[in-house]
């Protein structure tokens, strides 16, 4: 099949629902050349996740996607809380759990950019307009029927469900983004781990023109109605007639989907309302597993796992998607490298060297922040530990990598820390400060994307290193000065010396990876800078 392929191409991205989509938007970025195929006929007709984190939102920043996506999220622009709720009538009844994602305004202070509420219905279109745009292959209607690799590539069997056409596909590498019942995890027999199953819940969609009349000012990302026989959640579609009611499922007392008839819906949402003669018009019904598993392995040979087919979360906190979305964004610049031959294969190992401990430490807090939402029909496991862990900010901010494409990390470093912070050490996400680059206001963070940069001070030996040792290895990584004199590259615009950030002397450097986490920090100067770096981008790129 090698030979006599059909379509030939250097990635084969498997599933287009959100995190295969940011695959190909990602390999899009870095010029790698995919076909991305999807069975279903298109993207998500349905409302379902809709919490995107700052971090993902930064990763859009750079990926080109950020405008397009908020305009996408204009419908429920400014909508911020999670409440809970005996009665939506009654304001003595509401407990907010959130008032305010940033209530202090901290994430200011690290990002540039913010969070986003975008329903999956309405960010996954842009998600495939953007990467078409820069030449992605996306077919949807699409299945992959069978694969098999060797020692240089992947073939795979895809069948075109509209005609029923089948065609052989030849690859490099395949990305399964395919769900959390993934079909290629379960062929390559990739073990998982984790508290299983934790809840059910089917999703109803549907309209009513009173209820926002009934909320009044009252607004929510998604409220928890806990009356007793009828709890469920309540989300906002359009924050205007669409709704979407989580009601709690429970398979195990023998319940099917089929009792949920339209009437049972009806009467279910008014009861949890709390208005009995509220107008409800059923538009749809879907049910979803709430799970904890991640997979023991996130590859095997050439083929790797992303988003849920590598872990599945409970919904709280939208730790899933997000963390899927960013295995994405570091998977893509290592094949990125691999296929241009600037690093060696061993580098892909990495991959689940970082990702794999991200995920199990996310997993958990997941689960326990659904127990103290008290999710509608999750009842938590009696081994759970009690109180709360880390926030939502800190969770998604500032996990780490202990091991992995980095020099220098801390094996003994929490994943996920108990409070944020950005110390930009390495293995940690590079801090944000606002610079002048050329008369332009932009933020550290848009400088990562495509290669590897490394900032030091102006007057130092570091960026002629940089300069000498990128041509010698072949690798692409910019050099930038970072102060306040002419000669300098990029000017601080106000707020604590870039030193202080990054926590360097005047002489150090610091060695930003395309995904924006520290590869290698100096804290002062070298003896031999060029040899220090060539020794360090040896080191990271796995190269021979």
């Amino acid at each position: 099949m090698e030979d006599n392929a059909d379509v030939r191409v250097p990635v084969l991205v498997v599933g287009g629902s959100l995190v295969g989509l940011s695959t190909s938007l990602f390999l899009s970025r870095h010029g790698v050349r995919h076909l991305l195929v999807e069975k279903h006929s298109g993207t998500s007709p349905h409302p379902r996740g809709r919490g995107i984190n700052a971090r993902t939102m930064e990763l859009y920043r750079t990926a080109g996607a950020e405008h397009a996506i908020r305009r996408a999220a204009s419908v429920l622009e400014g909508i911020q809380g999670i409440l809970q709720a005996r009665s939506l009538t009654d304001a003595a009844d509401h407990n907010w759990l959130i008032k305010s994602i940033d209530p202090s305004g901290a994430l200011a202070r690290f990002s540039p950019t913010e969070w986003c509420l975008c329903s999956q219905n309405n960010i996954e279109p842009v998600l495939a307009e953007q990467s078409r745009a820069q030449g992605a292959d996306i077919r949807f209607g699409n299945e992959l029927m069978s694969f098999d690799q060797d020692s240089t590539g992947v073939n795979a069997v895809v069948k075109d469900r509209t005609t029923g056409e089948h065609i052989t596909v030849r690859a490099d590498f395949l990305i399964a983004a395919d769900g959390p019942r993934s079909p290629v995890r379960e062929q390559l027999r990739i073990p998982q781990t984790g508290n299983g199953e934790l809840f059910h819940n089917v999703s109803v969609t549907f309209r009513s023109e009173r209820l926002v009349q009934v909320l009044g000012d009252l607004r929510f990302i998604v409220c928890y109605l806990m009356r007793p026989g009828a709890d469920g959640a309540l989300l906002p579609v359009d924050n205007d007639t669409q709704w979407v009611f989580h009601a709690p499922w429970h398979p195990d007392q023998g319940e099917t989907l089929e009792d949920f008839t339209d009437e049972r819906c009806v009467d279910q949402i008014r009861e949890a309302v709390g208005v009995p003669d509220l107008d409800v018009e059923i538009g749809g019904k879907a049910p979803w597993h709430a799970a904890e598993r991640v997979a023991e392995r996130y590859a095997s040979g050439r083929v790797f796992l992303a988003g849920d087919a590598a872990h599945e979360m409970s919904p709280t906190g939208a730790f899933g998607s997000n963390t899927g979305i960013q295995d994405a964004h570091n998977l893509a610049w290592k094949i990125a490298a691999v296929l241009n031959g600037s690093a060696g294969i061993g580098l892909l190992d990495t991959y689940q060297a970082e990702r794999l401990p991200v995920a199990r430490a996310t997993s958990e807090r997941a689960s326990a922040r659904s127990a103290e939402h008290s999710h509608p029909g999750y009842v938590p496991p009696p081994t759970m530990g009690g109180g709360p862990g880390s926030g939502v900010l800190t969770t998604a901010m500032a996990y780490c990598y202990t091991q992995g494409a980095l020099v220098g990390g801390d094996p003994d470093r929490p994943v996920i820390p108990e409070t944020l912070q950005s110390m930009g050490d390495t293995g940690t996400r590079a801090p944000h400060m606002w610079l002048t680059r050329a008369g332009e206001r932009i933020s550290t963070l848009d400088l990562y994307e495509r290669s590897f940069v490394l900032l030091s001070g102006a007057g130092t030996p570091w960026q002629a290193a940089a300069e000498q040792v990128a041509r010698e290895l072949k690798v692409r990584m910019d050099a930038y000065t970072i102060g306040s004199g002419p000669g300098a590259d990029l000017v601080p615009a106000g707020g604590a010396p870039w030193t202080e950030v990054h926590r360097l002397g005047a002489d150090g450097a610091v060695l930003v990876r395309p995904d924006g986490f520290v590869a290698w920090r100096s804290e002062g100067a070298a003896a031999d800078p060029a040899a220090a770096l060539r020794e360090v981008l040896s080191t990271v790129l796995r190269r021979a």
